[in-house]
């Protein structure tokens, strides 16, 4: 008999409609398939959360592979409400990270806060990526019209695209303090170029995200991110789902424990 049937054969007989044994069938198949992959629980309340899956589904980001990243953006980002400063992200793709920041912006508008938001890309994907930036990318991926950029991004006033390769534009807002922070550029020149600029430039309190962190997919990220830290009292945090985080001004441990 073939693991098919076998399979079908165990669903009618321990039931199809309890989630749990769906959940342990899936697993077990999954594994079979892909041994080396980790399931997760599916028992998350956020997965139930109406307004975040309708910006999921407005994205096409509902079955991806970045719900997590997503939703961990957004709790972030509740960590920098009394922060002072404008937001900013580098590598702004489809817009899906810098739709949540400027939601988030929208709400300092009850506090009578005006913050500013600005979007740092080529729009031309990536640049040529180094050695140490390993053989995943290629130059031209993550390619982006900025016009469709700018439709996604349509209802919300105070926001900036600063089309360029980076750190071409980023003396456009030398002058300016930020409470948070995305950058999601892949590769080790543009991550070190960005958290060298930004880093100095963060309000106490403020938040740096780096979606690229600690992914085996952008050594070069981590290794920029890493090395940039070295001699600062602040070391990243890193995420379950990819990706990693500082605090400004919160003195972290090295990772040495594990």
């Amino acid at each position: 008999m073939s693991q098919i049937k076998k399979l079908m054969k165990f669903i009618k007989m321990v039931g199809s409609r309890n989630p749990l044994i769906r959940f342990e069938i899936l697993v077990w198949l999954g594994k079979k398939i892909f041994p080396l992959y980790r399931f997760s629980w599916f028992q998350m309340d956020w997965w139930e959360n109406k307004s975040f899956n309708h910006y999921l589904d407005d994205f096409e980001e509902q079955n991806g592979f970045n719900m997590e990243r997503r939703w961990m953006l957004y709790q972030l980002l509740r960590l920098t409400y009394a922060i002072k400063g404008d937001t900013a992200e580098c590598g702004v793709y489809k817009g899906a990270s810098s739709y949540l920041i400027c939601l988030m912006n929208e709400k300092y508008d009850d506090l009578n806060i005006e913050k500013e938001h600005f979007m740092f890309d080529s729009f031309e994907g990536l640049s040529r990526p180094l050695t140490l930036d390993g053989r995943h990318w290629s130059e031209g991926d993550l390619s982006y019209e900025l016009s469709s950029l700018k439709d996604a991004m349509s209802s919300f006033k105070n926001v900036h695209y600063l089309k360029g390769w980076i750190p071409e534009r980023f003396d456009d807002v030398q002058d300016r303090a930020f409470s948070f922070v995305h950058i999601d550029v892949d590769l080790f020149q543009p991550t070190f170029d960005s958290v060298s600029f930004f880093y100095p430039r963060l309000s106490q309190g403020a938040v740096l995200l780096c979606d690229d962190y600690g992914c085996t997919t952008c050594p070069g990220a981590t290794k920029a991110i890493d090395d940039y830290l070295k001699d600062k009292s602040e070391k990243m945090i890193s995420l379950p789902d990819g990706g990693g985080f500082l605090i400004k001004g919160v003195h972290t441990s090295p990772d040495f424990i594990i």
